[in-house]
C-alpha cells in the first residue's frame, strides 16, 4: 500500500530472453505440424502421440509391461517423481505422460513436469493442434485453461487437483536450465534435430543434466547423432540403441552411472506457524496441499490482524527497461497470485477482488515515453501489459489525463482478509489454528522446535517451524541461543503506511480501473460504496495510528493520480479530516525483497565469504523464514508460499536460481562479507 517506487531499486544483467517470439503454426506438406523458423517438424511424421509414448513413455520405462511396473510407482521411498523435457512444443509428450500417470493405478501421488520451451505456442494455436488427438481432448482442455501469458520465466500450473504440476519455462534452455533446481528422474529430449538447433544439443545442456540427475535417473530421444551419443557419454550417461519409432530405425535410452546424490528422504509432514497474515495463511495452504499437517499461531484474534488488513490491496507487476530482478520476480508473483485466486474461486472459497485493470500512468512525459519503449523492444503479449496513449488512459481514468501509460488488463485489488480467510479454508482440517496465542520463545531440543508462550508453557512442537509473523521474527530469533546471532544479521525494519478512504459519492467520476502514478486511486469496492487511495510510507515508524497529517499527503497523491480531482471532491471531502482509514506497520528489507528460505546458523557469517555462495551457507535445520513482505506483500505471496513449500518438501523449485538467491535470507550474510 506504499507509495510506488522506480523498478530499478534492484538491477541485474539484461534478461535475454525477450522478447519473447512466439511459434507461427505452420504444417509440412503431409500435414505434420512445422516449423519454418528451424525449417523441421515438430514430431514424427509417423505420428506424433506414437512417438511420444514409444520414443518417451516406454524409452524411460515409465508404461507398464507384464514383467514390471512403470518407474514412477509409489513406494515407501517414493511419493513424486520429476520428468524434465528440453522442448515442450505442442505439449503432446506431455499430454501423453499426464494421460498414462493418470491411468496408472500404481503411480506416485505427485508428478512434477519441468519443460523448456524458447517458442511458445498460443493458447488458440494449440486448440488447433490438440484437435488432431480426441482421446487426449480432457487433458488438452485442462491445459489450455491454465495456459499463461507468453511472457519470459517460470510458469508452475497445478493440473489434476493438484497433484500434477507442470512448470513451463519460456525462454532459451541454453539460459534457463543451469537455473532449475530439481532432482530429475527422467529426461525427454526432445527438439528439432541437432543440425537445425544446435544450442539444444549441447554440451552445456548435457552438464546440466547431469548436475539435475537422481540416482539411476534415465533419458530417452529419438536422436542417434554420433555428437549427441559422445556429448552424452562424457556427461555420465550410459547409453544404449534400442528400435525407434515408425520409420525411424534407432532410438536412445539412458541410465546417469554416477550417483552423487544422497538417496532423498520423504520429509516430516508436521509444521508450526507464526503469523496467521498473508504470509502465514499462504504457506499453510500450500503445505496442506502436499498433505502436511500444520499448527498456526497468532497473538491476534482472527487472521490477516495486522498489515494484512487492506482491504483493497493492489496487484500488478513492475516492469524495467533492463528486466531486472524486481520486474522479474514481481511478473512472476502477479501471475502466480492470479492462478491462486482461480484456484480458491474453483472450489468455492470466495476472495474478495476486482480484476478491473490497472493503469501505470507516466510521471511525466519522459517517464511515459520510456514505458512505451518498454513494451515496444519487449513485445509484451496484449493480454499481459500494453501501453495506452493519453486518449485511452483517459477514458479508463475518467477524465482527461497529459500522457499514457501501462495498461496491465487483468490486474486489480484484492481484499488481503478474504484472500487469508480463504486460504486457511482450503487447507481445512489440515490446519489447526490457535488465535489469541502469543509466542514468546522458541527453542529446539533434539530433532523438534518447541514453542513457549508469555508463561514459560510450551504449546506445540515439531521438526519444521516457520516463522512468518513479519517484524516479530527478530525477536523470537533472539531469544534462543542457537538462533539469536543469525537473527541479529536480518535487516529488518518497520515501515509505516496508511491508506485513506472516501464514499464513492466524493468523487464522480471514479475511474473505471487501479490508477497508480507514485500512489494510486482505487475503484469503488464491490461491497460497499467507498474507494481507497493513498498511501503513506514512513520507514522506522511502527505506529498504528490514523493521522490526519497522512491523510493529507493522501489527499496530494490523489491529485497527482488524477490532475484536479481534489478539485472535483464533494466539498466536504476536500478537508482530510472526513477521510476514514486504515494504518499498518509492514516488514522491511534494505532490497524490499521478501525474506524466503531456511535461516543460516548464527556461524555462518563468518564462512560466508568462504563459501562464496547463497547455496552453500549452513541453515539452521527445520527453521525457514516467510517475512520482510514490505510495501508488496500481495504480488510475492503465493509465489512465496509456492517456493517454500517445495523448498521444505524436496520438490522441484517453482523459480530460476538467480531469482531464488534474490530472496534467500542467506543473501545478506554474503553481503556483510561483501560477497
Amino acid at each position: 500500500m506504499a507509495a510506488e517506487r522506480a523498478s530499478t531499486t534492484i538491477s541485474a544483467p539484461a534478461n535475454n530472453c525477450w522478447p519473447l517470439i512466439p511459434a507461427r503454426l505452420e504444417f509440412a506438406a503431409d500435414g505434420t505440424p512445422y516449423s519454418a523458423t528451424y525449417d523441421d517438424i515438430y514430431h514424427s511424421s509417423d505420428g506424433g502421440l506414437g512417438q511420444a509414448r514409444h520414443v518417451f513413455l516406454a524409452g524411460n520405462q515409465l508404461l507398464p509391461t507384464a514383467t514390471a511396473p512403470a518407474r514412477w510407482q509409489q513406494s515407501a521411498q517414493r511419493s513424486q517423481f520429476v520428468i524434465v523435457e528440453t522442448g515442450f512444443g505442442l505439449g503432446l509428450n506431455f499430454l501423453a505422460t499426464w494421460q498414462a500417470w493418470q491411468q496408472d493405478a500404481q503411480a506416485c501421488s505427485r508428478l512434477h513436469y519441468i519443460a523448456f520451451e524458447q517458442h511458445p505456442f498460443r493458447a488458440d494455436d494449440l486448440a488447433r493442434l490438440h484437435a488432431r488427438w480426441p482421446e487426449l481432448a480432457e487433458y488438452a482442455a485442462a491445459l489450455r485453461a491454465q495456459w499463461p501469458p507468453l511472457v519470459p520465466g517460470a510458469h508452475r500450473l497445478e493440473l489434476a487437483a493438484g497433484r500434477l504440476l507442470l512448470t513451463l519455462f519460456f525462454g532459451d534452455a541454453q539460459q534457463l536450465l543451469p537455473k532449475l533446481r530439481a532432482r530429475v528422474d527422467a529426461f525427454y529430449l526432445d527438439g528439432f534435430s541437432p543440425a537445425k538447433n544446435p544450442a539444444l544439443w549441447s554440451g552445456r545442456i548435457y552438464s546440466n543434466l547431469a548436475r539435475l540427475a537422481a540416482p539411476a535417473a534415465t533419458l530417452a530421444t529419438w536422436c542417434v547423432a554420433g555428437q549427441v551419443r559422445k556429448a552424452l557419454q562424457d556427461a555420465g550417461f550410459i547409453l544404449q540403441k534400442t528400435p525407434g519409432y515408425g520409420g525411424k530405425r534407432e532410438m536412445l535410452r539412458g541410465v546417469f552411472r554416477a550417483a552423487r546424490h544422497p538417496a532423498a528422504e520423504r520429509p516430516p509432514a508436521r509444521a508450526l506457524i507464526i503469523g496467521a497474515g498473508l504470509a502465514g495463511s499462504s504457506i499453510a495452504e500450500r503445505l496442506a496441499r502436499r498433505g502436511w499437517q500444520i499448527e498456526l499461531f497468532d497473538s491476534a484474534a482472527a487472521t490477516a490482524s495486522g498489515a494484512s488488513g487492506n482491504r483493497q490491496a493492489i496487484l500488478r507487476p513492475l516492469p524495467s527497461p533492463d528486466d531486472n530482478l524486481l520486474a522479474r520476480l514481481t511478473r512472476a508473483g502477479f501471475l502466480q497470485l492470479l492462478r491462486q485466486l482461480r484456484y480458491l474461486d474453483q472450489r468455492g472459497h470466495h476472495v474478495r477482488h476486482a480484476t478491473c485493470g490497472v493503469l501505470h500512468l507516466g510521471r511525466d512525459p519522459q517517464h511515459a515515453a520510456s514505458q512505451r519503449v518498454i513494451v515496444a523492444e519487449q513485445q509484451t503479449p496484449a493480454d499481459y501489459l500494453q501501453y495506452l496513449d493519453a486518449s485511452a488512459a483517459s477514458q479508463i481514468a475518467g477524465r482527461p489525463l497529459s500522457f499514457g501509460g501501462w495498461w496491465f488488463p487483468h490486474a486489480g485489488w484484492v481484499d488481503l482478509p478474504s484472500l487469508c480467510t480463504a486460504n486457511l479454508a482450503a487447507a481445512g482440517d489440515s490446519v489447526r489454528c490457535h488465535f489469541d496465542t502469543t509466542i514468546a520463545r522458541i527453542q529446539r531440543t533434539g530433532e523438534l522446535w518447541q514453542l513457549y508462550d508469555a508463561h514459560g508453557q510450551q504449546r506445540a512442537a515439531a521438526e519444521v517451524l516457520i516463522l512468518a509473523n513479519a517484524h516479530g521474527v527478530p525477536a523470537l530469533l533472539a531469544g534462543d541461543t542457537t538462533t539469536a546471532a543469525a537473527g541479529a544479521t536480518l535487516p529488518l525494519r518497520p515501515a509505516r503506511g496508511q491508506l485513506s478512504r472516501l464514499p464513492a459519492t466524493a468523487l464522480a467520476p471514479l475511474p473505471a480501473a487501479v490508477v497508480c502514478r507514485l500512489g494510486h486511486i482505487s475503484p469503488a469496492g464491490a461491497d460497499d460504496d467507498g474507494f481507497s487511495f493513498g498511501a503513506s510510507f514512513l520507514l522506522a515508524d511502527d505506529g498504528t495510528d490514523v493521522r490526519l497529517a497522512e491523510h493529507q499527503e493522501n489527499l496530494a497523491k490523489l491529485d497527482y493520480c488524477l490532475p484536479g480531482s481534489r478539485q472535483q471532491l464533494a466539498v466536504a471531502a476536500q478537508d482530510a479530516s472526513h477521510c476514514t482509514g486504515w494504518a499498518a506497520v509492514r516488514a522491511m528489507t534494505p532490497d524490499r525483497l521478501p525474506l524466503i528460505g531456511a535461516l543460516p546458523t548464527n556461524d555462518a557469517t563468518a564462512n560466508a565469504a568462504r563459501l562464496g555462495s547463497v547455496e552453500k551457507i549452513p541453515r539452521q535445520p527445520g527453521l525457514y523464514l516467510l517475512s520482510g513482505f514490505g510495501a508488496r506483500g500481495l504480488v510475492w505471496s503465493a509465489l512465496a508460499a509456492e517456493l517454500l513449500a517445495c523448498q521444505i518438501s524436496g520438490e522441484p523449485l517453482p523459480l530460476e536460481a538467480d531469482l531464488i538467491h534474490a530472496v534467500d535470507p542467506a543473501r545478506f550474510w554474503l553481503r556483510r562479507q561483501g560477497g
